[in-house]
């Protein structure tokens, strides 16, 4: 498994109340302007998620923005490198420093495979959280971005043999 180079960056996912719920490593590919994309390698699991098994040593392509309600990850399987699918979690925009991206996950989800199918994971938590209605309704609209893009086959894809692209192609 080949690691990019780039800065390390530590990410914090938090919960809708700002508890940190998970923290791990990463290494940042790119940065511009409101977002961040970094890489990162699944250290937990097997985890069976819809019809996708995250497995210790997936690499994730995690792209985090400061001005959206979402970041998106590619994940590509630790034995051969094939893209396993887009993992999308609905979140407050991302606060993105020097050293770290910290994310407010609002339990929504949306599994994407390679082939555009879109799985809708864990609505009724998020139906559950007590959310500003303006935040729920930014969280919902954001859904239906990810699911447009995907739709529209504009979902960002990190080409690892070049291990650089600039951030204006394929933006979503």
């Amino acid at each position: 498994m080949t690691r990019l180079p780039g800065p390390s960056i530590t990410v914090h996912k938090l919960d809708a109340l700002g508890r940190t719920v998970v923290s791990y490593s990463g290494r940042v590919l790119a940065r511009a302007g409101s977002r961040v994309i970094l890489e990162a390698f699944f250290d937990r699991g097997p985890v069976a998620v819809g019809p996708v098994t995250f497995n210790p040593g997936d690499r994730f392509v995690e792209h985090y923005y400061a001005d959206r309600w979402y970041n998106l990850f590619e994940v590509y399987d630790a034995s051969d490198g094939r893209f396993k699918c887009w993992y999308c979690n609905i979140t407050r925009p991302a606060r993105i420093t020097g050293g770290s991206v910290a994310a407010d996950d609002l339990a929504l989800d949306l599994l994407i495979e390679p082939e555009g199918q879109g799985i809708l994971l864990d609505r009724d938590e998020f139906d559950a959280l007590a959310l500003e209605q303006n935040e729920r309704a930014s969280a919902l609209a954001a859904l239906l971005e990810l699911q447009n893009l995907a739709r529209a086959g504009k979902l960002p894809r990190w080409i690892s043999n070049v291990h650089r692209r600039t951030l204006e192609e394929r933006d979503p």
